[in-house]
Parts: structure tokens; sequence; C-alpha cells
């Protein structure tokens, strides 16, 4: 018998709509870090020596040994019980206090941030950003579909309040942020933090960077000054603050958090179970045993003294090479310098 012919494939749905307005940039300098002997100027990716990786496997070891079903198995929604007190315990200060309620573990800082969208923003929601911003925060959002407003926390009579009146959050980086590696002075914190509190408008302070600060004493955190404002008792403000041990330990550990309310705690948590149930429960004891051991505070000197070097010697370069066509800032810290071409004119 003759044989049928095949029917045309039938047209497949289309993709999510986001989709559409995303970028490939973040994947396309992750990527080049693979390049053998590339140096890899696209983003802030601490280098392989920097990883205390012998450290690491010993805490490793013995967290699977002594505490299998912690580090093997299913754990807690918003975190580990132990990393959640040592986190609260690292950050509180006679001005702030942080009980375990007041802190999500997330797997990475990128992922409170994607946290934070689902659970704040319905699509078209104002969000004031500081600007320019972290690509990998509006990669997070884009599927919300938000409406931006830019926040320039440098311009000269920068208003606080305006910025946060009606927006469902505020995003700023105050310590060396990507991409610009600027330092937000004290006044413009303290601004933030009372506008934050005066408007009902959540204040997200993430906060990569802030122990990478080659010069000068650490300016307080945004949380800090917030919690200056409030009454007895655990922090209930409005400021979420963000960190991770990406820069201060390894990238590949993937452990982050947010303190905050309680009540912010608890909405971020509802939005974690939906997006992958708990953080990894070797991860958390790693990074705990990091902490506990002092092994955090003791990578800190080195970390600024190789990354003090490295910006010395891409400042240096910068000078010599494209002063010309190129003018910046030398930051205090972080891992960013931000080039602005000269006006041709």
């Amino acid at each position: 018998m003759p044989s049928q012919p095949t029917a045309a494939p039938a047209p497949r749905p289309p993709l999510a709509r986001w989709l559409g307005a995303s970028n490939d940039v973040t994947r396309t300098f992750l990527a080049a870090g693979a390049i053998p002997d590339l140096i890899n100027l696209g983003g802030g990716l601490p280098p392989l020596e920097t990883y205390p990786a012998a450290e690491l496997a010993e805490i490793a070891r013995a967290a699977i040994a002594h505490h299998p079903a912690e580090a093997l198995g299913y754990g807690p929604i918003e975190g580990l019980p132990a990393l959640r007190d040592a986190l609260a315990a690292r950050l509180s200060s006679p001005a702030l206090r942080l009980r375990r309620e007041n802190v999500l573990v997330t797997a990475s800082g990128l992922q409170a941030l994607d946290l934070l969208g689902k659970a704040l923003i319905d699509e078209g929601a104002p969000v004031a950003v500081q600007d320019p911003t972290y690509l990998g925060a509006l990669d997070a959002w884009r599927p919300r579909h938000p409406a931006y407003r830019p926040m320039r926390l440098d311009a000269p009579g920068f208003d606080a309040l305006a910025a946060l009146t009606g927006a469902r959050f505020a995003y700023t980086v105050p310590n060396f942020s990507n991409p610009t590696g600027r330092l937000v002075d004290v006044a413009t914190r303290r601004a933030l933090a009372r506008a934050a509190r005066a408007t009902g408008t959540w204040l997200v302070e993430d906060d990569p960077y802030g122990a990478l600060q080659y010069e000068g004493a650490p300016l307080p955190r945004i949380l800090t000054l917030s919690a200056e404002e409030e009454q007895d008792g655990a922090y209930d403000g409005p400021v979420a603050y963000l960190g991770t041990l990406s820069k201060a330990v390894a990238p590949g550990l993937r452990i982050g958090w947010v303190a905050g309310a309680p009540a912010l705690v608890e909405a971020l948590a509802a939005a974690k179970q939906g997006s992958d149930l708990c953080t990894g429960g070797l991860s958390q004891l790693v990074a705990l045993g990091a902490i506990e051991s002092g092994l955090v505070d003791a990578l800190q000197p080195r970390m600024i003294l190789l990354y003090r070097e490295r910006r010395d010697a891409l400042c240096a370069a910068l000078d010599a090479h494209l002063s010309e066509w190129f003018v910046f800032e030398r930051p205090a810290g972080g891992m960013f310098v931000w080039l602005r071409a000269r006006d041709p004119s």
C-alpha cells in the first residue's frame, strides 16, 4: 500500500512573554571564565586562588560524618536553625537586635532577589532602583514586568522621600555597587532609612561587597540605621538586608540570606517553598562551620590584600592606556571600576 503522507508537525505554544526581553550578558561572561589564559573583566568573579578548598573540605567531611540528616536530607524552608542563629548574632549590634525569625537562608543572594520579586511585585508595579544597577536583579524581576523608577543617589538634591513614595520596594547596593563601584555616603543611607519608614516602602539593601573595603572605616548598614529608630525588641522595620558568602568565601557554596522583619521573612519563605523547597543542607553546614571556626573572618584580610593589588594594577593600566578616552573613579573597595567615555567635544 502507498505510504500516507506525513502530517506537518503542529506549531508549539509560544514561550513565556518575558523571555523575549531577556539578555544573555551574564551567561556570556560566566562562560568566558572557562577560556584558558583569559583575563575576564566582564564581571565580579572571584579567582580560584581565593577559595579555601582544604579548609572547606574538612568542614564538609565533618558535617556529613556528624550531621548526616541535616547535610543530606531535606531541611526547613527558612534554613537550618543553627545557621539562622549564627547569622542573626553576626549581624546584630547594640542598636540592631536580630533573632532567628529575622533571618531567611537562601541559595545565594540572587535567590533572595528572586524571592523578593515573587513576594512583592505584581505586574506593572513601581519599583525604585539605584541607577545604574545590578543586571542580575533586573533579570530576577523581569518575569514580573515591574515599572522601574531610577534613583540617582549621588545626584545633587536627591530626594529619598519622593523616590520611595508609592513604590513596592526600593533597591540599593550601597557598598561598592555593581557596576559603578561607588560607596553611598552616610547621609544618603540615613535619608533612605527614614524615607522607608515614613512611606512604608520596603527598602532592599543588597550587600555582597561590604567586606571588601580597602580604605577607610566601614559605613553603617542601612539596616542598622533603620534599627536606631526601633522600639525595644527584635527588628521589625522596613529594611531587608541581603548578604552572601559568594565573595567572602566561595561562590559555589550558593549561600545567601535575608535579614528583616519577621513578616517579610515569612512571606519570602512562602515564595521559597515553590522555588527550591530548601537550601542545600551540606552548603548550609559548611557555611555554619566557616563562620563558627573563624574561617570567614580569617579570609577577609587575604581577600582585601589580593583585591587591592588587583584594583591598583587595573587602575594603573587604565591610566596608562585608556585615560585619553575614558574617565573613572578609583573605588575604595569591591570588585568594580566604572569607566565613562569622555565627551569628544
